[in-house]
């Protein structure tokens, strides 16, 4: 939108100010480059539905069986959406697209599948999980009896210890996926674990679900009970989450997630999540996933030639995570002047961390926005020389040129 546009519209016209706030976090984002592994940037379609009038529609309930009259074209977007979610991820007997977001989605999958005071077994958040696997502080450590692995040395999972904290504590439930995991998980063998203690396995692909809808990565559609995700990430829609599910637990998902965890869907986000699937179904979907992959390797790849520490040594998907403990530099450091210079990047543990969580030993990177804007391999090496000067304690003002020229060339979709 034009400086006149919007300076016209009704917004602006009406209330100023937030029109104000909006136009700066627009400039905001053309002037900075996004490496936030779990932003993205979507299009103007998704965008333009997100802010349609259907926002106005109340939809308690489901299509055919909805609380209030007039629901017949949420029924319809509801439907659409679900339609192609089944066609993105092939082998799900149902998709469930209301969930306001993924931890709301995994909130309402672990209610449903284990129930209250159930047990539940997840990756720690230092290790590379969620704080909606049951970290202490998330509501999932607070309603369920959870326990959580860790990863190895080398930053992998180990296999044997999930085994073995599985047998020790007999969970309803086994979750699968993480949250700043670099590395490919073995759906299969979660899945053997789960079936050899008759637990329900729950894969959160929230982060890789782009990479996996493409064939980019394994899908764990199939082998879990339940998978849930953000639309938001990879994927590159809106803001949200979306659970699949196999035949035998769907009522109980679908009863948790309305009226169980939730009132009315908002539908304007439905519509945006539908719009995102019918992109992601397009033949150059895929061609963008393994882009995000491959900037990601070579970012990687980049770093280490700026002799910096990568947790497992490298990546199998869109996220790099940086060990700054052999710097004098932590997270919170690196991000505030990352920011300085016009990259957007985050604070992130590391497995081992003695830092706290608003200080980190780490730092995550992510390609899924930058691919949007047309990284290629120039531009991804000339963003590892920024990072690698700055975690030598280079001033930040000295990037902001060459930062703001990689914006001009790669403008926002």
């Amino acid at each position: 939108m034009s400086h006149d546009e919007a300076s016209s519209s009704p917004l602006h016209r009406q209330d100023p100010e937030v029109a104000g706030w909006l136009q700066r976090e627009d400039r905001r984002q053309r002037t900075t480059l996004t490496l936030i592994a779990s932003e993205n940037h979507c299009s103007a379609a998704v965008r333009e539905a997100c802010g349609s009038r259907i926002t106005d529609k109340y939809a308690e309930g489901y299509p055919g069986r909805r609380y209030y009259a007039g629901c017949e074209i949420a029924d319809g977007i509801e439907d659409l959406a679900r339609q192609r979610a089944l066609q993105l991820f092939a082998g799900a007997d149902t998709a469930n697209v209301q969930p306001h977001s993924g931890t709301s989605a995994n909130l309402e999958a672990l209610l449903a599948l284990a129930g209250p005071n159930g047990r539940i077994v997840g990756m720690s958040l230092k290790a590379g999980g969620h704080l909606s696997h049951g970290h202490h502080k998330s509501h999932t450590g607070v309603v369920f009896d959870a326990k959580q692995y860790g990863v190895d040395d080398r930053g992998l999972i180990d296999l044997d210890e999930v085994r073995d904290l599985v047998r020790e504590h007999r969970p309803q439930v086994l979750i699968a996926g993480g949250s700043s995991y670099c590395r490919i998980i073995d759906y299969a063998a979660f899945g053997e674990i789960a079936r050899e203690f008759e637990a329900y396995l729950l894969c959160d692909i929230a982060h890789p679900a782009g990479l996996i809808a493409a064939g980019v990565l394994p899908s764990p559609v199939g082998v879990a009970d339940v998978v849930t995700m953000t639309t938001h990430k990879t994927l590159r829609g809106p803001r949200g989450g979306l659970i699949l599910a196999q035949e035998r637990v769907v009522k109980d998902i679908n009863s948790s997630v309305f009226p169980g965890g939730q009132g009315g869907p908002l539908v304007q986000q439905i519509a945006g999540k539908a719009v995102a699937f019918g992109e992601a179904l397009q033949p150059g979907f895929k061609a963008y996933q393994q882009q995000v992959v491959d900037n990601a390797r070579w970012l990687a790849e980049c770093l280490v030639g700026h002799d910096l520490d990568l947790v497992t040594g490298g990546t199998d998907n869109h996220i790099v995570l940086v060990d700054l403990r052999k710097t004098e530099m932590t997270g919170a450091v690196i991000e505030e002047r990352a920011l300085a210079a016009g990259l957007a990047v985050n604070k992130n543990a590391v497995p081992g961390d003695p830092r706290p969580p608003m200080v980190t030993s780490g730092l995550r990177l992510g390609t899924p926005a930058i691919t949007t804007r047309g990284f290629d391999r120039d531009a991804i090496k000339a963003v590892a020389d920024v990072i690698g000067g700055l975690v030598r304690g280079e001033d930040p003002e000295k990037f902001k040129t060459r930062v703001q020229e990689l914006c001009e060339a790669h403008p926002l979709p």
